[in-house]
């Protein structure tokens, strides 16, 4: 099978993190067959510093050309000074909307290997950690209209709008529901209907869909409270929804329960099979061309793309299989290092797991 990959290596350690995910890929074609043809695209700050302009049309029309997309991070203190629609991370935003990608999904995952890494009590996550956040894309503040100004008074005023509708807020809720059924079949949704109309909303319409899913498990949560038990009893949780802010906030909690940052993947999907995977760190100037960045979350976003967009579920086990094989060896990069464990660069790291598949 033949598969085209749009590649935005983007910035920071974007380059070396991606490059060590299109290793583990090539050595899964090699082993059961595939051919992947990888395209470079411009995206993020680089792009500006080349075009002038985060997102490039050239970029926008090779990723709707291929069948899928892999990111690794854009954006750095060199561009955090420009006007609002020309920083980098308005290139993320317009390959959502361009794609048409309204689901993220963020999978959180404790390996057995990194427990120690877990910055909560044991007791804290004696149910284990195995949940993922469905979160709403291409809606909500993030997409709202905004704007700044001088009111009356000649005070300095600021403005951004959350809006969703019932059809936005139904097919996230069908993804959640559908991604349960695979799992432990118990869907969380969360949100701020003790204030908000729009979570008046989405508590309405997720309640009509969970009418349709009579196997799944529905509980509401508001969204200080799912803050609250994330640190407090994780296991609980299999499948969490939410709107898009709720989503960016709660995702990057659950990341670090497990340990590290550097370790969770994340896709982005639409209707079709097409997506956007990338890891769900920033671009960590500080340690770019050091060969520090860990690349576990990356490899572990390609392995999403094997199973998502490409429907290579063995493929897919294969990489995450030897991601846990090489943890279990006692191999760390610095993020994740721990007495008694063996420490290697970020380059090592994919090495080692390409040998383990």
């Amino acid at each position: 099978m033949n598969k085209t990959i749009a590649v935005v290596k983007g910035d920071g350690i974007g380059p070396e993190i991606v490059g060590e995910a299109i290793k583990v890929l090539e050595a899964i074609g090699k082993k059961y067959g595939h051919s992947f043809t990888f395209t470079d695209v411009l995206a993020g700050g680089c792009a500006i510093d080349q075009t002038g302009e985060p997102l490039p049309q050239e970029s926008i029309d090779i990723c709707l050309k291929s069948d899928s997309v892999l990111l690794g991070a854009v954006g750095g203190p060199k561009w955090d000074n420009l006007e609002g629609s020309r920083r980098p991370e308005k290139a993320l935003l317009g390959l959502r909307s361009a794609l048409g990608l309204f689901a993220n999904i963020r999978p959180s995952k404790l390996f057995k290997s990194l427990e120690d890494a877990c910055p909560l009590s044991r007791e804290s996550v004696q149910n284990g950690l195995d949940l993922v956040i469905v979160r709403e894309l291409i809606g909500g503040l993030y997409f709202g209209d905004r704007k700044t100004y001088l009111d009356e008074n000649g005070v300095e005023t600021a403005v951004d709008t959350l809006i969703y509708n019932e059809k936005e807020i139904e097919r996230i809720a069908r993804v959640a529901f559908d991604m349960a059924r695979k799992r432990r079949k118990k869907v969380t949704s969360v949100d701020k209907a003790n204030i908000l109309d729009t979570s008046r909303l989405w508590r309405k319409v997720l309640h009509r869909v969970a009418e349709e899913y009579p196997d799944v498990e529905f509980n509401d949560m508001l969204v200080d409270n799912t803050a609250m038990q994330l640190v407090r009893n994780p296991g609980q949780f299999d499948v969490i929804v939410t709107e898009n802010m709720f989503g960016d906030i709660l995702s990057d909690e659950a990341s670090m329960v497990t340990g590290s940052i550097g370790m969770i993947p994340s896709s982005s999907l639409g209707e079709g099979s097409r997506g956007l995977y990338e890891p769900i760190h920033g671009s960590a100037p500080d340690i770019a061309g050091q060969d520090k960045a860990n690349p576990i979350a990356t490899i572990l976003s390609a392995a999403m793309m094997l199973r998502y967009s490409f429907d290579m579920e063995k493929e897919a086990a294969d990489i995450e299989n030897a991601v846990s094989k090489v943890l279990d060896m006692g191999y760390r990069t610095g993020d994740i290092m721990s007495e008694g464990m063996k420490q290697v660069s970020g380059s090592e790291m994919g090495r080692l797991v390409v040998e383990n598949l």
